[in-house]
């Protein structure tokens, strides 16, 4: 049989019941639990099938059931119940963005990214960027900041995880039906269709814009899977993080550039535009293009307005994990680029230069974002520090910490991971928790919850997490053909009275998801304790070429079937948002072992943080600011190692310590009610400190303040009067690095010298200009403590007005006063200085004495 096509016919929807169609197209009922259940009593049978979609619901159920519940008052109660919230959410005038920022005149954030998890049903994310990028649009839309997601419509998605009876991952793809999804066609301006394109060697590629309403919010995906294109061209939009570097640079330039082009065709001015991380980084060479074509700017005038406007997020501890192309594969896809740049072939590649040791230097997409971007940050404060030592030598010179990336520290979207058992119990006991969580404070009323009441529920929650595994490994069994007792067994898989440790997570290698069994005959101590028993749930993908990574998984399959603890390991298939939601809200505590400092951040943790999931992790990404001492435990020191297998060792024995010495004696120290007074103390303590300060709302918040909102102020003073600011700046710039080489800077002071606090200890320093204007400078002092050569906790100190003392020659006077006793160490520079930079290091140029 030749299948031609494939058509989904919908019910007719009753007039009572006509704007179910406009509830299901607006992801606000993924975090609404309400509309959740108003879709699931439609059909409850179908409701799981169709992975908790109600657009597929919809085209699934009976028209009979339709025409049943259009006259079922009870039902319709809810409906309207359901509209009302609906409406008043969508038309609320009180967000806290316009209540904080009233004279922003609507321009949106353009936020783009390579993928975006906003519920299971449309599986184009695979991890935790996904996740936070689908959280971030949805506190986007809580908090009324204008704003649209900018993406790509994988019509394969991401992989479904398969295990082998072996433990071997599959990777299996499923071709999406956009028709029984929450998606729509984006309509331009003149009511048509969306279509863009974008040149590949040799031809052009194009790609229809898809709309996903995400609340108040809306995300553009760009799908080229369409006629137009040749059979080749169309799988660019098949796969998330599938294929070559061919493919990845395709996709790549159609995010970037064709993402720009789409918000053209839709008539969308964006105020910003955000790269989360450097896949989406070819948007600024497409601005600068437009800018150059349209404003008849230079190369340069051009980068200096689209920095002013552009923010940068970077996820990735390690070089390796960012995207970098060869210089001839950039030629092959851009030849014709620097002529619409108006710029060469050197100046295009110099743009994101990354020099490697013993190999040739490559195109590297962060270095392009870093370039490109006035503003940038990491995902956590330590992630900061890593990101500003990674990314130094883009800032020759510069002391590490002044290097200009920021952070802000990632959150989660609290309506769509908390639980809403608890949500109603918080309600009940503490009615502030909800403006305390738009506020970002700490939710104080928290620990006041009756602790019976709060242990009652999240029993509740372990139990419904177990039975959701327990379907999956009985599933995954009766696939692989398992006789009747294996089967029979999964009934009594898990008790629901056991300490449960949950790890889930992308099984990269630096994640050390064998921890828990580097020793495993204590492992097997500890989880066959008759009195304090363990058990552990696993779960997680690997990149599908990622050989050690899969290997990973296989092992930990191996031990689930280890004599002794095949009832206590599970390891459960196909990790998604759906298990995600029950393991954090279910599990006891959540185990996290990375190796330090490569994690980011781990919004996993702070998902289970606010279900009152103890975390139990070593102290990187997130947990360094979370950990208080009383909300859950660290492993290891904050310290480095000769060698991996010396951490391994000791963050293992850490761990094994820990677990049998605070964590087990506090959860089974029970009163006669079987309650755990500590154990709740703590969990509520986990609320209290994390729920409100790790969430997006106070990171999107965040971003506002500190990023987008001063962002949108800087680049309107640079594009307003004809960009005259942006073209100052450049020519400024540019003359600056044509005569750097020309300046020279001396400082006299003591070598060595006996002070007292309180002592100001006078510094002279010459600067030689030539020709230059001393009032394009400025002369510090950098004080601090020195170790290993370099100074801490610097402090700069500006050095007095500038005294001419010859042709070219300027002297400058200052002084050193330490605060406090101690052996401080100091240094004089000069650096450029214009009172338009966004930071004293934007230039990239500094000469120290």
């Amino acid at each position: 049989m030749n299948l031609l096509g494939r058509v989904s016919v919908f019910p007719s929807l009753p007039a009572p019941l006509n704007r179910l169609e406009r509830l299901a197209h607006n992801l606000m009922w993924a975090w609404a639990p309400d509309t959740q259940a108003l879709f699931r009593d439609i059909a409850p049978e179908i409701w799981d099938r169709v992975q908790r979609n109600p657009v597929k619901l919809l085209c699934e159920v009976p028209q009979s059931r339709l025409d049943e519940l259009a006259v079922d008052p009870v039902f319709l109660a809810r409906y309207q119940a359901v509209l009302t919230a609906f409406d008043a959410y969508m038309d609320a005038q009180d967000t806290w963005f316009r209540k904080s920022h009233p004279d922003h005149d609507g321009r949106p954030v353009a936020y783009f990214s390579a993928e975006f998890g906003l519920h299971e049903s449309l599986p184009i994310y695979s991890g935790g960027l996904g996740i936070l990028a689908g959280d971030h649009c949805k506190s986007a839309s809580d908090i009324g900041l204008p704003f649209v997601g900018v993406g790509l419509l994988y019509n394969q998605g991401y992989f479904r995880q398969q295990l082998s009876t072996e433990g071997r991952q599959e990777a299996m793809y499923d071709k999406l039906n956009f028709n029984e999804l929450p998606i729509e066609p984006a309509l331009g301006p003149d009511g048509e269709p969306v279509f863009i394109h974008v040149s590949l060697p040799g031809r052009r590629v194009w790609a229809k814009v898809w709309q996903v309403r995400v609340g108040r919010v809306s995300l553009y995906l760009l799908d080229t899977d369409i006629d137009r294109n040749s059979q080749d061209d169309r799988r660019f939009s098949a796969q998330l993080y599938g294929g070559d570097h061919d493919m990845r640079i395709a996709q790549e330039i159609i995010l970037g550039i064709g993402g720009v082009r789409a918000l053209r065709a839709l008539g969308i001015e964006p105020a910003i535009w955000h790269m989360n991380e450097g896949h989406s980084a070819f948007l600024g060479l497409e601005r600068i293009r437009e800018l150059v074509q349209g404003h008849e700017l230079s190369f340069y005038h051009a980068i200096e307005a689209v920095a002013a406007s552009s923010v940068f997020t970077t996820h990735t501890p390690v070089p390796a994990g960012n995207d970098a192309f060869s210089f001839e594969m950039m030629e092959r896809y851009f030849r014709g680029m620097w002529s619409e740049l108006r710029c060469s072939r050197e100046e295009f590649l110099e743009l994101a230069r990354q020099d490697r040791i013993g190999g040739p230097a490559l195109f590297s997409m962060t270095v392009l974002a870093l370039r490109l971007s006035r503003r940038a940050n990491g995902v956590s404060k330590l992630h900061g520090e890593v990101s500003r030592d990674l990314w130094k030598n883009l800032w020759p010179g510069v002391p590490v910490h002044e290097v200009p990336i920021t952070s802000i520290t990632n959150g989660i979207h609290p309506d769509t991971w908390l639980a809403p058992e608890l949500a109603r119990l918080f309600d009940e006991r503490s009615p502030s928790w909800r403006e305390d969580l738009m506020a970002a404070r700490p939710m104080e009323g928290v620990p006041a919850v009756p602790a019976e009441a709060y242990w009652q529920v999240r029993r509740e929650l372990k139990v419904k997490m177990i039975a959701h595994v327990r379907d999956r490994v009985r599933k995954m069994r009766l696939r692989h053909g398992e006789g009747a007792a294996r089967v029979a067994e999964v009934d009594s898989l898990l008790d629901p009275d056991t300490l449960t440790i949950g790890f889930a997570r992308r099984f990269a290698t630096y994640k050390r998801a064998t921890m828990l069994f580097r020793d495993l005959e204590r492992l097997k101590a500890i989880v066959l304790n008759s009195e304090r028993p363990v058990q552990v749930i696993f779960a997680g993908k690997s990149h599908p070429a990622d050989e050690p990574g899969k290997k990973f998984i296989q092992a930990i399959h191996e031990f689930t079937r280890v004599e002794g603890l095949s009832h206590r390991i599970v390891l459960v298939e196909d990790y998604d948002m759906h298990l995600a939601r029950d393991l954090v809200r279910g599990v006891d505590v959540w185990l996290n072992n990375p190796r330090r400092p490569l994690e980011a951040s781990g919004t996993s943790g702070q998902k289970a943080a606010l279900n009152g999931v103890l975390n139990f992790s070593v102290l990187d990404g997130w947990w360094c600011e979370g950990y208080n001492g009383k909300n859950g435990w660290s492993i290891g020191e904050e310290r480095e190692f000769r060698s991996h297998d010396d951490q391994d060792d000791a963050d293992s024995m850490s761990l094994y310590h820990t677990l049998e010495s605070e964590i087990l004696p506090m959860y089974y120290d029970r009163d006669a009610s079987g309650l755990s007074a500590r154990w709740v103390a703590a969990s509520l303590e986990a609320i209290r400190s994390c729920g409100t300060l790790f969430s997006t709302h106070r990171m999107v918040q965040d971003y506002t303040n500190f990023l987008y909102v001063p962002a949108h102020e800087h680049g309107k003073k640079l594009t307003a009067d004809g960009f005259s600011l942006a073209r100052l700046l450049a020519d400024w710039k540019g003359m600056l690095r044509l005569n750097w080489h020309h300046i020279s800077i001396e400082a006299r002071g003591p070598r060595e010298q006996r002070a007292t606090v309180g002592d100001t200890i006078p510094l002279e320093a010459r600067l030689r200009l030539g020709g230059l204007d001393p009032r394009h400078f400025v002369v510090e002092i950098c004080q601090g403590r020195e170790f290993q050569g370099a100074l801490n906790d610097i402090e700069v100190v500006t050095m007095g007005d500038p005294e001419r003392i010859g042709e070219g020659v300027w002297a400058y006077s200052g002084g050193l006063t330490p605060r406090t006793g101690g052996s401080y160490s100091y240094a004089v520079r000069v650096r450029p200085h214009h009172p338009e930079l966004l930071d004293r290091h934007e230039v990239g140029l500094i000469r120290w004495a």
